[in-house]
């Protein structure tokens, strides 16, 4: 009996170590044009070079914004999303089970932008006005943190939520007073339409982090890693073919290659580990989801990005 009893247990154990061995059936990521690594690693497929060995297939699947990649990372659709990293607090603080594995760049993607003839000078004379920002994303929660910085609630401005694409598009017909932007749509606007940017703060524009599921680190670390390993050969083309660069994003994004050059200025490809940097900037920004009410009263916001950022996997693959 006791002889049964062991080979039983010693079956279920081996099992049990199978499954959470198992292969994953496919690798599903998002491409973004705010994340210029994820728009190389597309084209090139050095991903699905990767994993051909393991007959492992990659998809693709486009996001919008930060709260769309979340929704998807949220659903089971998307294993890897690109976010910002605010945006990736906000997320996991109302229940969205992620961790930040890699920082593929640090931007200046959003900004607060108005029609080139506007009278409106700066933060303080949006009193009043029509601002359009989408909610869940950086861009949403830089307005939230200028107006607080200037004296203002969001209470005193009159806030339309639209996905940033539409955001740009009621800024240039005059449908709203000002956008918060996220690039490459507001270095477009810029250059095409002439829209000024009248507040800019880089240290309210948080990091680009790129996410994956609790679930899939845990079941799938070797996948986890592969990944970030595509990633970093992107990062390091990208700093070596900066004009490559450009010309790519501008063909990939459909912009014109003056845009993607724009874009590409506001961004910082060298420090792709997720870590205290990372805390320290996500922590000075986390009192406006407690203030603003987007979190639930008496969250430990600085717990959550703690338990977010996840510098293993990119420490074990960065050189």
């Amino acid at each position: 009996m006791k002889s049964l009893f062991k080979t039983l247990c010693a079956t279920a154990l081996l099992a049990a170590g199978l499954a959470h061995a198992q292969t994953a059936k496919e690798v599903r990521l998002d491409f973004a044009y705010y994340s210029p690594p994820s728009l190389v690693l597309k084209k090139f497929g050095w991903l699905e070079q990767d994993l051909k060995s393991d007959n492992v297939p990659v998809k693709w699947v486009l996001s919008q914004g930060s709260n769309r990649a979340l929704e998807f990372l949220n659903s089971g659709s998307i294993d890897f999303g690109s976010t910002a990293g605010l945006a990736a607090v906000l997320s996991k603080a109302n229940g969205n089970p992620i961790k930040g594995v890699y920082i593929f760049s640090r931007p200046e993607w959003t900004a607060l932008l108005v029609s080139k003839d506007s009278p409106i000078k700066s933060i303080k004379d949006l009193k009043g006005k029509k601002v359009a920002a989408t909610k869940g994303t950086d861009p949403f929660l830089f307005l939230l943190r200028s107006l607080h910085a200037e004296g203002l609630q969001k209470s005193d401005i009159e806030h339309v939520s639209l996905q940033h694409a539409d955001g740009r598009a009621a800024l240039e017909q005059g449908r709203v007073d000002a956008w918060v932007g996220l690039d490459p749509l507001m270095a477009a606007s810029e250059i095409e339409a002439g829209s000024r940017l009248i507040h800019r703060n880089v240290a309210f524009n948080t990091y680009g982090f790129l996410n994956t599921s609790e679930k899939f680190a845990r079941e799938n670390p070797d996948y986890v890693r592969k990944v970030i390993a595509a990633y970093e050969k992107a990062r390091k083309w990208i700093i070596a073919n900066p004009e490559e660069t450009a010309r790519l994003v501008a063909e990939e994004a459909k912009l014109a290659l003056p845009v993607a050059r724009l874009q590409l200025t506001r961004n910082d490809f060298r420090h792709p580990i997720p870590g205290e940097e990372h805390a320290k900037a996500l922590k000075a920004a986390a009192p406006i989801l407690l203030e603003e009410e987007l979190v639930r009263k008496g969250t430990d916001v600085n717990k959550v990005i703690d338990d977010l950022i996840e510098p293993s996997f990119a420490k074990s693959v960065v050189r």
